[in-house]
């Protein structure tokens, strides 16, 4: 066997956990053969190169090896050999969100209680109220 359909490799490799969430990637944009948009019907072969995106993480690997059956993962990973610049850049994003704040820190008291919506509501009603204006 010596190519496959790229949606059947992705989930042999361990990629997506179902072969349909392959399929919907594939579909969507987020797997590239050679940088270019594919169907999930496209053939892959050994020393193809594939950017997959998965939850704004890019990976990029050459294939390695063809299966159609899912395997253990140890097999999975002989599939595929990921890019030094591609390890690279995945560690450079996770260590760019580690060190990123976190949005809900800068939330002082949290969310505010009825009673504070309340005094938030009036105050704005009386600011911008058209009979004050006049």
């Amino acid at each position: 066997m010596d190519k496959t359909r790229i949606d059947k490799w992705l989930w042999a490799a361990r990629f997506f956990k179902t072969r349909s969430l392959a399929t919907d990637a594939v579909n969507c944009g987020h797997v590239q053969v050679g940088q270019q948009n594919v169907k999930p019907s496209r053939d892959v072969r050994v020393g193809d190169i594939l950017t997959v995106w998965q939850a704004k993480v890019r990976h990029t690997v050459v294939v390695r090896g063809i299966s159609e059956h899912r395997g253990p993962a140890p097999v999975a990973q002989q599939l595929y050999e990921e890019t030094a610049e591609s390890l690279q850049q995945r560690e450079r994003a996770a260590e760019q969100r580690r060190l990123s704040p976190e949005p809900a820190q800068a939330l002082e008291h949290g969310r505010p209680t009825k009673r504070n919506r309340r005094a938030l509501q009036k105050n704005w009603d009386e600011r911008w109220s058209a009979s004050l204006d006049s």
